[in-house]
């Protein structure tokens, strides 16, 4: 059964069973949302019952790139395997090593240097060494728990300067990107800029009238120099600027190298870095029966305890964190074989074909979503969360997903309607991509599994195509 949407110049296919489920005035409600979203979007839908009975189906078969709803699938695969995850977890350390200072990433994602820090601080390994020597040569980061695979395939080039794509380390600290505040000065003067002295600043930024700001910071790939361009008024507050990392190693150490002077330490020698290259036997289709690359575990004059990764599946569902869902890929990949991104490519095919998804309806370059090259089904989303629903573990994964109009990236979404404080979803937002994908309880009082995408929209138009989809999904609801 088809329907067909004129002005979306679309064609929307409906399976005949949810044709048959679906009221027909709801079919029409849910065309007349659609329709209202930009010329040119195409759409994916699926809304199915938590037995995976399909209600209403539209190109449910279709590919699209998810962005950030990449995070279910990822998640999903650490949350099924998280007791063994958390046994083989381990902090960050260091070590002293023939007079040099060596600092070991092994992909905890919550290591912090900022002031007032009291857990998981990168001031309790600079105290250790402090207590051990006050004379050290070189400090070296070293990263080599995972391969040297710091962007996915797939990454744009133009998101790497931002902080949404720096690069991905078994060494992170403060989520691998500095801030820097910019003052206004005077009308016609460039405005005082606050950064720390890792990168170069080049200040082109003029005070104009008003209380507005427009700046754009520049940065070539791994390149140490930011241009700051624009204007910010005179009257308006001072703005924060989020610059990314490309050599998370190297930043950890140079931090580490500050934290160790100011306790009067003194250090010879250079900010050095230790890297694992990406080898064939870091992916298991050239490797085939061999064991996986892994590097011979040190011992550490100092350790940080590692952390419950319960507690990073909610930064990564409810806060989108790019950074750590890549991580949490590369954790599952390194608990079972080499720390790469094929390894942990090869842990998520496996679950999902255990939940019951065919390899052709999903493929990942990445565990974030960034990479364009990602795409899912409508089908698969809904396949995925029905079975995750089934689990021991599904209802503590459910609460780490936004929580319409109150939580995460879902906070400013269906407020004042009959699904704020009762649609639980993964949002998803790249270039001409959106999705949202979860739960939702309808006005019935019935718990509902759907996967909404939405690709393919002209420049500028992909806040109207989120909201023809959330007035759909409230009609939904309100139908059911």
């Amino acid at each position: 059964m088809r329907i067909i949407l004129p002005l979306l110049a679309l064609t929307l296919p409906l399976t005949s069973l949810s044709a048959q489920n679906a009221p027909p005035p709801l079919l029409s409600a849910v065309e007349q949302q659609l329709a209202q979203g930009p010329a040119g979007t195409r759409y994916g839908l699926m809304v199915a019952t938590l037995d995976g009975e399909p209600i209403l189906a539209i190109a449910p078969d279709q590919r699209f790139i998810p962005a950030s709803n990449t995070k279910m699938f990822t998640t999903a695969t650490a949350y099924a395997d998280l007791p063994a995850l958390d046994a083989a977890a381990r902090g960050t350390g260091v070590r002293l090593d023939r007079g040099d200072v060596i600092l070991v990433g092994h992909g905890d994602a919550r290591l912090s240097s900022a002031n007032g820090c009291t857990i998981n601080c990168l001031q309790t390994l600079a105290d250790a060494v402090a207590a051990k020597t006050h004379h050290v040569r070189n400090i070296v980061g070293d990263d080599s728990w995972f391969p040297d695979e710091r962007w996915g395939p797939g990454m744009s080039w133009n998101n790497i300067q931002s902080r949404y794509g720096t690069g991905i380390s078994a060494l992170t600290l403060d989520d691998n990107e500095v801030t820097a505040s910019v003052a206004p000065a005077a009308i016609g003067a460039s405005p005082a800029v606050t950064a720390p002295a890792y990168y170069g600043i080049d200040n082109r930024i003029i005070t104009v009238p008003g209380k507005s700001e427009a700046i754009t910071a520049d940065r070539a790939p791994n390149s140490r120099l930011i241009r700051l361009t624009g204007t910010i008024g005179v009257e308006a507050r001072p703005a924060s600027l989020h610059f990314s990392i490309d050599d998370p190693a190297h930043y950890a150490a140079w931090r580490l190298r500050e934290a160790l002077l100011a306790r009067g330490v003194r250090v010879d020698g250079d900010i050095l870095t230790r890297h694992r290259p990406l080898a064939p036997a870091d992916d298991p289709a050239i490797r085939k029966d061999a064991p996986a690359a892994q590097p011979p575990s040190s011992d550490m004059l100092a350790q940080l305890p590692a952390l419950p990764l319960a507690q990073d599946m909610r930064i990564i569902n409810k806060q989108s964190q790019n950074l750590h869902a890549d991580l949490m890929l590369r954790r599952v990949s390194r608990a079972q074989a080499s720390g790469s991104i094929a390894d942990g490519q090869v842990a998520l095919h496996r679950l999902m074909a255990q939940a019951g998804l065919p390899e052709s309806s999903y493929s990942f370059a990445d565990g974030s979503g960034m990479s364009s090259y990602n795409r899912i089904t409508p089908r698969a989303a809904v396949t995925l969360l029905t079975w995750i629903a089934r689990q021991p573990w599904g209802m503590a994964w459910r609460e780490t997903l936004p929580i319409a109009g109150h939580d995460g990236t879902l906070r400013g979404r269906f407020k004042g309607t009959l699904l704020e404080g009762k649609l639980f979803a993964k949002t998803g937002s790249l270039n001409a991509a959106r999705a949202v994908s979860g739960y939702f309880i309808t006005k019935s009082g019935r718990t509902l599994v759907f996967s909404a995408l939405a690709n393919d929209m002209p420049d500028g138009t992909d806040g109207q195509a989120t909201a023809a989809v959330d007035r759909a999904l409230v009609d939904i609801a309100a139908a059911l």
